[in-house]
């Protein structure tokens, strides 16, 4: 960052701790470790300038290599006071590093290189935001690159995954669950996929997409699945002071015989409610009733087994 015209390969190898320590080793390994160093720079957002031969652009035997400021800092007209990088730098510590885009990895890196002095104190509450399902790193780079992406789909009641092509768009996470908006090649419209469905690898193609299609795609999504939550509302009776008051509560509203709490999807809801056991009681409607009860006897059917057999 400090040369215009950057330093060369031999330069870097000779002056940089941790190569010139190394440099007794044989070529082919500093090489290696040099373009290894270089991947892994770029992965966290550091943009690195190549700059070869202006007769033969393409003969890097004496390429030089630098880090441009400009692209590094944040703009100059951008300034943000103690308050507002406390905020960014919690924002950015909630979330696992790797499920972080790559353009969030570098705005981050661009905060911290100012050396402002932050807000500590909020710091300590930051919650952490993981991400379980396998299908959400390569949703978000194919997103970020524009990318068709295909994979197998399992909905509730069919027993065989169905392989779908789609544009993925947005990746947005409702109730607690990982949804991405995406738009079928092969259905020609919208569609949100539930990331806990999706079976097996997400497989890139070779086809990209306008990224003008990802404009708006997060808000059309969460606006979408606060729609169908809005027409999907079980009346339930819960327990006071378990775990499913706790966790019911917080998206509930108070009803006469108990609370009325929004539902996207029937089979996930009443996954979750089966699991709370007898803290909860399904009023209404009649369908998630029946699948929570459904789901409580093949509970019990596979623990009387398991006890039988011992």
């Amino acid at each position: 960052m400090a040369t215009e015209i950057g330093l060369t390969k031999q330069q870097i190898l000779e002056s940089v701790s941790g190569y010139r320590q190394r440099n007794a080793e044989k070529v082919d390994a500093l090489e290696k470790m040099f373009e290894r160093d270089k991947d892994d720079l770029r992965a966290l957002g550091v943009p690195i300038e190549t700059i070869g031969d202006s007769a033969d652009p393409a003969d890097l035997r004496e390429a030089r290599y630098r880090i441009p400021k400009a692209e590094y800092d944040l703009p100059a007209d951008i300034d943000f006071t103690p308050g507002e990088l406390a905020v960014l730098a919690l924002a950015g510590s909630v979330w696992s590093e790797g499920s972080l885009s790559k353009d969030a990895t570098t705005g981050l890196r661009k905060i911290r290189a100012l050396g402002i002095e932050v807000d500590e104190p909020i710091i300590g509450f930051a919650p952490r935001m993981t991400v379980r399902e396998p299908s959400f790193g390569p949703l978000r780079d194919a997103i970020e690159a524009c990318r068709i992406v295909a994979f197998d789909y399992l909905k509730p009641g069919e027993e065989k995954p169905r392989r779908r092509t789609v544009r993925p768009l947005a990746l947005v996470d409702f109730e607690g669950r990982w949804h991405v908006s995406a738009h079928d090649v092969d259905a020609d419209g919208e569609r949100m996929f539930l990331l806990a469905r999706i079976v097996g690898d997400v497989m890139p193609t070779r086809k990209g997409f306008d990224p003008a299609l990802r404009d708006g795609a997060g808000e059309r999504a969460m606006a979408g699945l606060r729609a169908v939550a809005e027409r999907n509302r079980a009346l339930l009776e819960v327990t006071p002071g378990t775990e499913a008051a706790l966790r019911l509560l917080r998206r509930a509203q108070p009803a006469p015989q108990g609370i009325r709490v929004p539902f996207v999807d029937l089979h996930i809801f009443a996954d979750e409610l089966a699991s709370y056991g007898p803290e909860v009681r399904v009023v209404d409607p009649p369908e998630l009733r029946d699948a929570v009860i459904s789901r409580l006897r093949a509970a019990l059917a596979a623990h009387s087994a398991s006890g039988s057999a011992a």
